[in-house]
């Protein structure tokens, strides 16, 4: 029996994921994610990653670790290899006597001596986690992975991550990434004016309300769901996220009744679909030669069906696969830290991990 533990350590949210295998089959997993803004209190960091490896794994010895991390960009350090080295030192007093493995963007685990070395190779590889685990799922096709504030769109072909960006910067310029969310992202990012009946309101530049007022007021998500901390520091309410809405054009829930808050959630919701619809426009563009027809677009992430499924059939693709589907497991919002988990067995065992039927 082979155990690991696969952690994705955000900037906002911290993934894990605790697998146990046995002959090249998944015996057990366990995963939770936590809110966790590294911003605020990095040296709490550690002492957190601890308390969520014992929640999922007790006492069961660990085998080996696997990292993945975003949390480098975080604007606690001014570098992301100050970040990345930060992270992998409170890593390696957190877990002195096992086994850690550092995900890179070439889908490698490296020891955090090569991590060190190379830092901007594992800053932001999370998305290279879910890229190979769908990618021994389906052989051809798009991943979209929308979580509270990112979108990752990952071309597979031949059972190959086929992504052209390696890094933020890079992804940011070719569509592979889209800095959209279903959670976290500032509404005034989304849209700068809202019809306001015959004519058009600007939109305030401020953290008023962001994409998680929206979707809790269209339904998308439930109060459970919004676990991130909302503009105002107030409750998680429907009203109390119209109220946040509304403030978007200088208004409140006087001025303001409930059909036209939820208009502007609706127009919102429409705008952050178009942001990713384009950069899954440019992604299936470029590769197009690679499929030869469309490929499938398999959705994961908390926003899998309200805003990844969304832009996919906007964009005329007749095959949408629900990850959680596929595997018959819950792991949409923790894929990062599942697939590096994956990863990790897969290499102990010297085979690739299967899912049970």
């Amino acid at each position: 029996m082979t155990s690991v533990i696969g952690f994705d350590i955000g900037g906002a949210n911290t993934k894990i994921a605790f697998m146990t295998t046995k002959k090249g089959q998944m015996a057990d997993l366990k995963t939770r994610s936590k809110y966790f803004p590294v911003w605020k209190d990095k040296e709490k960091l550690g002492r957190m990653m601890l308390e969520l490896k014992c929640e999922v794994s007790g006492s069961s010895k660990i085998d080996c670790i696997g990292i993945t991390m975003t949390a480098e960009l975080s604007d606690s350090y001014r570098t992301k290899r100050e970040g990345v080295n930060d992270i992998l030192t409170r890593v390696e007093k957190m877990f002195p006597t096992t086994e850690v493995l550092i995900l890179n963007s070439n889908a490698q685990l490296i020891s955090i001596r090569q991590a060190r070395q190379e830092p901007l190779r594992v800053a932001a590889a999370n998305w290279v986690a879910t890229g190979w685990m769908v990618s021994r799922l389906v052989e051809n096709c798009i991943v979209l992975d929308i979580g509270s504030t990112t979108t990752s769109i990952i071309p597979i072909a031949k059972g190959v991550i086929a992504a052209e960006g390696k890094t933020d910067l890079e992804k940011l310029m070719n569509g592979e990434l889209v800095y959209t969310g279903s959670l976290r992202t500032n509404v005034a990012a989304i849209v700068h004016h809202i019809p306001m009946g015959n004519r058009m309101a600007g939109v305030a530049s401020e953290l008023f309300a962001q994409s998680g007022d929206v979707h809790l007021i269209l339904g998308n998500i439930r109060e459970e769901d919004y676990t991130v901390e909302t503009a105002d520091g107030r409750g998680r309410t429907k009203e109390e996220a119209m109220a946040r809405l509304a403030r978007i054009v200088c208004a409140d829930t006087e001025i303001l009744n409930e059909e036209e808050i939820t208009h502007i959630a609706r127009y919102v919701h429409g705008k952050q679909v178009e942001q990713v619809v384009k950069g899954l426009s440019l992604v299936y563009s470029r590769g197009m030669e690679l499929w030869g027809k469309k490929p499938a677009v398999v959705v994961t992430g908390l926003g899998r069906n309200f805003l990844a499924q969304k832009a996919a059939l906007q964009l005329g693709f007749d095959e949408v696969l629900n990850l959680e589907e596929l595997v018959k497991h819950r792991i949409a919002n923790v894929s990062t830290a599942v697939g590096v988990a994956q990863m990790v067995a897969s290499k102990l065992e010297g085979r690739i991990i299967e899912w049970r039927p």
